[in-house]
C-alpha cells in the first residue's frame, strides 16, 4: 500500500511591524526638526480678516505702530530713512518679500505710502498680516 503524501502549501507571511515602526520614526523626525517661527513682540491690534492664508514667514518684518511709528529689525526709523533701509534689505533677501504689521487705528493712507516705498526700493512681494476672527 502506498501512502499519498499531501504537501501543504505553506503561506509567506509579512510582518509589516518593522515598516510601521520605521514610519513613526520618519513622522517624529520630521515634527522635531520642522521649525516653528515666532514673531518679536510688540503690541498692536491687527485689523481682522474673514479668510487668511497661513504662510511660513522668514522675511523683513516692518511694524507700523498706531502713533504711525515704523519699526524694521527691532529698530525704530523714520518715513525718510524706510526707502533706504528697505533697498538693502531686500539686496539681502532671496524672495524680496516684505510683511507689513500694521495696527488697524493706522490711517490708510499712511499705510500706502508706506507700501508704495517698499515697491520703489525692490519689494516684490507685500504681505499684510492680519488676525483671524
Amino acid at each position: 500500500m502506498k501512502l499519498l503524501q499531501v504537501q501543504k502549501k505553506s503561506r509567506a507571511l509579512l510582518n509589516i511591524t518593522p515598516l510601521i515602526d520605521v514610519l513613526f520614526i520618519l513622522i517624529i523626525f520630521f515634527a522635531v526638526s520642522s521649525t516653528f517661527l515666532e514673531q518679536p513682540g510688540i503690541k498692536l491690534a491687527l485689523p481682522e480678516a474673514q479668510k487668511t492664508d497661513l504662510q511660513k514667514i522668514e522675511k523683513a518684518v516692518l511694524f507700523i505702530t498706531v502713533n504711525q511709528e515704523l519699526l524694521f529689525r527691532e529698530k525704530e526709523i523714520s518715513i525718510e530713512n524706510l526707502g533706504p533701509i528697505l533697498k538693502d534689505a531686500m539686496d539681502q533677501s532671496i524672495d524680496r518679500a516684505l510683511i507689513v504689521n500694521a495696527d488697524k487705528g493706522v490711517q490708510h493712507g499712511f499705510v500706502v505710502k508706506v507700501m508704495d516705498i517698499a515697491r520703489q526700493n525692490g519689494v516684490q512681494k507685500l504681505v499684510i498680516a492680519t488676525e483671524q476672527k
